[in-house]
């Protein structure tokens, strides 16, 4: 039965306050939880993995088990991707000589990285090394950086990639976008352009609604806008660099993030995103309510007492995992 618009956006509304009230307590209230974090009252921290400094993204296999990249911030000697075989295990390193990956996501037997100026496959995995790998995207900024890489509900892939410099005009069409392309690195396309830096990417489950967290110029002074949390639609245009949130005919975001925050990963948490602020070690959390448009929220504090958070992953069983770039811990962040 078809329901009234009405009906359903009160529906929604109802789900979102919900959602709230299960994350606990009232909106913006944080508690020590654990593990020197404070979080919302009624939540729990607890160790899942430590040994990762420099983790950047995570994904799990389909065994349970989580795999890591991590990532120096201008120098990469020491990148690698990790598997972490269950809570408490040693990370284990499966992959070396790999420069600043940013992103990973297994595709049936086969583990996608994205990295400075390529995504390359990882397959024949035996023990903790992998017997084939190959570049299946060259590119498609010439060591540009590449960010998260997801895998769609149409099953392509789909990656943001960084604008060249912070405010100027890129000379690539690829550069300051968010790209698709099939798990064989063919069909590569632009997704939706101007954006100028796409890091974290999450699909709302069930959906086919894609959020990503946007990183903003950091040359404007005093003027400096909020970094965003944005739902991105095929075929938009953002404005970058010229506009920032003042333009009329460009999309607007779900919700503001704090300025130079440098928005990190994304997770689909409990009805909420949940957004990793690296820069002032603070996780946000936007409730998201559903419109005729499409969304809209408001960013408030999650979890402090963080270095520099920045991946996030939601789990098989309802809880977060939220990785300190910084200190090498992960959390697992779950109902007390």
């Amino acid at each position: 039965m078809r329901r009234s618009g009405e009906f359903a956006k009160t529906l929604l509304l109802v789900v979102a306050v919900s959602s709230l009230a299960a994350c606990g307590g009232k909106s913006g209230e944080l508690v020590p939880i654990g593990q020197g974090l404070r979080g919302p009252p009624g939540m729990k921290a607890t160790l899942y993995a430590s040994g990762l400094p420099l983790m950047s993204a995570f994904a799990f296999d389909s065994r349970g088990r989580l795999w890591v990249t991590t990532s120096g911030a201008t120098t990469h000697g020491t990148d690698g991707v990790f598997v972490v075989s269950s809570p408490g295990a040693r990370p284990v390193r499966v992959v070396s000589g790999i420069r600043g990956p940013l992103g990973l996501v297994w595709v049936g037997s086969r583990l996608i990285v994205s990295s400075l100026g390529k995504v390359t496959a990882f397959g024949d995995l035996q023990g903790s090394r992998f017997h084939a790998h190959s570049t299946i995207v060259d590119g498609p900024v010439a060591n540009g950086e590449n960010n998260n890489v997801i895998l769609g509900p149409d099953g392509r892939l789909v990656m943001g990639v960084s604008a060249s410099c912070d405010h100027c005009v890129p000379a690539s069409k690829w550069s300051a976008s968010i790209v698709t392309f099939r798990p064989d690195g063919s069909g590569l396309v632009i997704f939706a352009s101007r954006i100028r830096a796409a890091y974290g990417l999450a699909f709302y489950p069930g959906t086919s609604d894609l959020f990503a967290s946007m990183n903003q110029r950091d040359d404007l002074g005093s003027a400096t806008p909020g970094d965003w949390l944005s739902l991105v639609r095929k075929g938009q245009d953002w404005g970058f660099p010229a506009c920032y949130g003042q333009c009329k005919l460009f999309p607007k975001p779900v919700a503001v993030l704090d300025p130079h925050a440098a928005a990190g990963g994304v997770s689909i948490y409990r009805g909420a995103a949940i957004v990793s602020e690296w820069q002032l070690g603070k996780v946000q959390r936007v409730v998201l309510t559903k419109t005729d448009s499409g969304y809209t929220g408001e960013a408030e504090p999650f979890l402090t007492g963080l270095k520099n958070p920045l991946p996030l992953l939601t789990t098989s069983d309802g809880d977060l995992l939220v990785g300190d770039w910084q200190t090498g811990k992960i959390y697992r962040i779950g109902k007390s």
